[in-house]
């Protein structure tokens, strides 16, 4: 099983244009990613896959791999299929799509989703990754999506509200969404061509197309958080942790 990790990167948006190449510590975002994603065991090939010439250009000269995509691609999936369209995988490959916003993914976190695939060959081909929150402030954020999972760690729900709720009793893990995601190269071009669900239009969530139309997500439960950059204030937050650790 070829296992190859794409990290979608976009310079255009509403909150934080240039996100991709904001520094951090003295690194583009970017690159914080891919030094991460390097680190992990078991990848085969790593690629940024963007439709802008700037954070191509950055990319390369860290001694990144770069593969460019259709700038009119209408969302995260549809860059990533347009990416491993263009690599030619095959259809047992595995994908692991890592946000170009998460320069603090702690490696182990990746691994887990490989060796999610590797002990259970056959049994589903869409995972993702969980945190149980800590910090008691995520907990009614809609930024920090929320999700529920089974006895056999299979996604129920995502949310943005706080799920689930607890009438009689005041405290209870609760879990937080990583966006990161492994998926069968297979299941992402059939994902690509699956209508948008009810449920996903409502809540903003893409992941909720697969549950939507029957498809299984499988979990694995990270014990590192993996915050998204969405603000220059985040910015500063994750120099804050480097600095620590």
């Amino acid at each position: 099983m070829n296992v190859t990790l794409l990290i979608p990167a976009r310079y255009g948006s509403s909150r934080f244009a240039g996100k991709p190449l904001a520094p951090i510590n003295g690194k583009p975002m970017i690159q914080r990613v891919y030094e991460r994603a390097l680190l992990a065991k078991g990848i085969d090939n790593i690629y940024v896959a963007t439709d802008d010439e700037r954070i191509k250009q950055a990319v390369e000269s860290f001694g990144g791999h770069v593969i460019m995509t259709d700038p009119a691609a209408a969302s995260g999936t549809d860059r990533i299929n347009d990416a491993i369209t263009q690599l030619g995988l095959a259809d047992d490959d595995l994908v692991i799509n890592l946000q170009g916003d998460q320069p603090l993914i702690d490696p182990i976190s990746i691994e887990q989703m490989v060796d999610l695939f590797k002990r259970h060959p056959g049994e589903f081909e869409m995972a993702t990754l969980a945190y149980q929150i800590t910090d008691p402030v995520e907990l009614d954020d809609p930024k920090h999506v929320k999700m529920v999972f089974d006895n056999n760690n299979f996604a129920l729900y995502f949310s943005r509200a706080c799920i689930p709720f607890g009438r009689d009793v005041k405290e209870y893990p609760v879990y937080k969404h990583l966006g990161v995601y492994a998926y069968t190269r297979r299941f992402v071009e059939t994902f690509a061509k699956l209508p948008m669900g009810r449920l996903e239009n409502l809540e903003k969530l893409e992941q909720l197309r697969a549950l939507e139309y029957g498809y299984p997500i499988k979990i694995a439960i990270s014990a590192f958080d993996s915050p998204e950059v969405d603000t220059p204030e985040d910015i500063r937050r994750c120099e804050q942790r480097l600095a620590v650790d």
